[in-house]
């Protein structure tokens, strides 16, 4: 009997010990790959940051100022004014009939007037 339990015993601690084995490089390879992404996740900022300073150097004011200088007979841009903005008035906004739906198999409206006491 005392046979029996020591094989169970051992049994069950070589498997724990093969468990533990596959965990422990289970984990190990899931280290790995969070320090591979870390890396290119820091590689990627700093081409972010390249980029970033690459935009905010070509959009100099002083260099897009000369650009335009450079291309004016081409381009003809000139600086923008406040009179080259429209009005909300200026805005053609579509007509409540147009946007209305078909109603036509609807019987008749019923019109909903406010109280002009303030209830309901």
């Amino acid at each position: 009997m005392r046979l029996l339990a020591y094989l169970a015993t051992s049994v069950f601690v070589m498997g724990l010990a093969f468990w533990a084995y596959h965990v422990n490089y289970d984990t190990q390879d899931k280290l790995d790959e969070l320090r591979d992404l870390n890396r290119e996740i820091a590689s990627l900022n700093e081409g972010l940051s390249v980029l970033n300073a690459e935009w905010a150097y070509l959009n100099r004011p002083e260099r897009l100022r000369e650009l335009v200088n450079l291309n004016f007979a081409s381009l003809r841009l000139l600086p923008m004014t406040p009179e080259q903005f429209g009005t909300v008035a200026q805005i053609a906004y579509p007509t409540p009939q147009a946007d209305a739906p078909d109603t036509s198999g609807l019987s008749d409206p019923v019109d909903v007037k406010a109280d002009p006491e303030g209830g309901n």
